[in-house]
């Protein structure tokens, strides 16, 4: 924990725009975290939690990083993303490769700003292809190595879709 708490010190201090948590073997994104770092919450547009043993994450914290434009979650143990990741307004890109996602997380077809959705290395089976080909900034979308029907990529997009 001290690892964490000195780079969330050296975010605060230095008063970045990211806050770099990978590896650090968090299960959680500590309560603490939101108290630590509230004097500069509207300045964070990326967080990396990559590399950690997260199974969860509250709403919370997608309530209280609004100004998010990149959020990097591969290689955890997520199995879905709060309802709160739809109400993202400024994200760009958000990577959960390498989790436990079973179902695509379809609140990220809410988010009208994201550009490139990475769900790679997962088990998702479907995909929401009508809802993914209405989003209007997307530009890519990484599937590889997920057990996907023939069906599911079968839809016709004007996003790059990597199987």
């Amino acid at each position: 924990m001290a690892n964490v708490a000195r780079r969330i010190n050296a975010t605060v201090e230095e008063q970045r725009d990211s806050l770099d948590l990978s590896g650090c073997g968090l299960v959680s994104f500590p309560d603490g975290i939101f108290k630590m770092i509230r004097s500069c919450t509207d300045n964070i547009q990326k967080i990396s939690l990559a590399n950690n043993q997260i199974k969860a994450l509250s709403n919370k914290f997608f309530l209280t990083f609004t100004r998010l434009r990149e959020v990097d979650l591969q290689g955890n143990v997520l199995t879905t993303l709060p309802e709160a990741v739809g109400n993202m307004q400024h994200l760009i890109s958000i990577d959960v490769s390498r989790n436990k996602l079973r179902v695509f997380p379809e609140r990220l077809t809410d988010v009208s700003s994201l550009q490139h959705i990475s769900v790679e290395e997962n088990q998702i089976t479907e995909l929401p292809m009508e809802k993914l080909s209405l989003m209007p900034a997307l530009k890519s979308v990484d599937v590889r190595s997920n057990p996907l029907t023939p069906e599911a990529v079968s839809f016709p997009h004007l996003f790059t879709l990597l199987t």
